[in-house]
């Protein structure tokens, strides 16, 4: 985009009103506050948008697709490390209407791996993981969030984060608060990093912040996409 076509087309000062901008023009390295404080604004509107889209989902479809990701899950996962027994994985426990995947880290601790959830011991810092089995004690963590209760922190092989939404060079829009970015930052070495939502939470960017960190597969029913 030239500035004639800036000024032709009407825009704010650039980038406000992120979701007018041609991507191909936004700075993700860029470090401009106005920029900044625009992007945070425009997530905000969609983060809402897409939670709203999302919870209005009949529960039979959001368990059907979480049943055709199970499966794409298990190819990546085998594609990448050629095994399932002796990972270490870590999921989430399902809110707000995520996908629930559950029945799947039941089988996987089945078969030999490790099974863990992430837990916030202080707020702002990087997440821990504890490791997860079917009948270990739960109780509520920070946001009344489910964790195990006890157990040793464990580093996993493989992270899987929900996406409020995501787009194709692989950037995942979160809940806003950083900790998974903050987490995947931290860890050495990193771990094999997977987004997973619906394929209709797709957008054409996020606008990435320097901050972000986009993961290494997107898996949604309709399949993995890699950036």
């Amino acid at each position: 985009m030239t500035g004639d076509d800036h000024n032709a087309r009407g825009y704010a000062s650039p980038p406000c009103l992120a979701h007018e901008i041609d991507p191909a023009y936004f700075d993700p390295l860029a470090t401009d506050a106005a920029q900044t404080r625009d992007v945070v604004r425009w997530r905000k509107a969609e983060r809402v948008r897409l939670l709203a889209e999302r919870a209005a989902l009949p529960v039979a479809v959001r368990q059907d697709a979480a049943a055709r990701i199970m499966p794409h899950l298990e190819t990546v996962i085998r594609a990448r490390f050629g095994r399932i027994e002796g990972l270490t994985i870590s999921a989430w426990w399902p809110i707000k209407a995520e996908l629930n995947l559950r029945h799947w880290l039941v089988d996987l601790v089945g078969r030999g791996a490790t099974v863990a959830l992430p837990v916030v011991l202080t707020a702002g810092t990087p997440l821990v993981f504890r490791r997860w089995t079917p009948d270990c004690p739960i109780v509520q963590g920070i946001w009344k969030i489910p964790v195990p209760a006890e157990g040793p922190e464990v580093v996993p092989d493989v992270t899987l984060a929900p996406v409020v939404g995501w787009d194709t060079a692989g950037f995942r829009l979160g809940y806003g608060g950083g900790y998974f970015d903050r987490t995947l930052a931290a860890l050495t070495p990193r771990p094999f990093a997977i987004g997973i939502g619906l394929q209709a939470a797709q957008v054409q960017t996020i606008f990435p912040l320097p901050h972000d960190i986009a993961m290494d597969v997107i898996v949604t029913e309709a399949g993995p996409h890699a950036p």
